[in-house]
């Protein structure tokens, strides 16, 4: 088996495979196949659900209840993370944060947040929501290291590493539209 198809594997309960194992397999990828988002940019486009990272951070983390999924559509320089509740409860919403990316070279993806906040579930034709203008004081970049159809691996510019498996039953435009629509339809958005 490939460190590719052992990190895929792994990457469905990441916690038996453990913490070092992971690591490694993804630094074996990083070295033997490289990403190059210049070369084949339409493999970033899609959902991307987080399955491991290297943050000890709460909503870093990956749990059975909830999902922890990116957008990206840089064909459209847009981008969202989604945490949400997973499976028959996903539509009960969640709390997003709206970002503009670009591609800024084989590897880096620049990102600028504009708005976060809590999308509400979808009541008939309305879906509350209270998004906030985020003031990002600091420049935001992700590393695209390793990127296929099912698997992509990213460095943060905090040094936090990151390993998601894509979601191609979610669509980027649904999961957009949720949070893009603020001032369009919908509730105003606060200041």
């Amino acid at each position: 088996m490939t460190a590719r198809d052992q990190l895929l594997e792994g990457l469905r309960h990441p916690a038996a495979l453990g913490d070092q194992r992971i690591r490694s397999l993804i630094e074996s990828l990083e070295r033997e196949a490289p990403a190059d988002l210049q070369a084949r940019p339409e493999l970033l486009e899609g959902v991307w659900e987080l399955r491991w990272s290297s943050s000890r951070a709460p909503y870093l983390r990956v749990a059975p209840w909830l999902e922890n999924l990116q957008v990206l559509a840089p064909s459209r320089g847009r981008a969202m993370n989604l945490l949400r509740p997973s499976g028959a409860f996903s539509g009960l919403g969640g709390i997003a944060v709206l970002a503009r990316i670009a591609v800024e070279g084989p590897q880096r993806v620049s990102v600028s947040f504009e708005r976060g906040g809590w999308i509400g579930p979808a009541l008939g034709s309305v879906q509350p929501r209270l998004m906030r203008q985020v003031n990002q004081s600091y420049p935001a970049w992700l590393d695209i290291t390793v990127l296929d159809q099912e698997l992509r691996v990213c460095r943060g510019q905090a040094g936090t590493l990151f390993a998601l498996r894509r979601r191609g039953e979610l669509r980027c435009d649904d999961l957009l539209a949720q949070a893009e629509a603020v001032g369009a339809a919908g509730p105003p958005m606060a200041p």
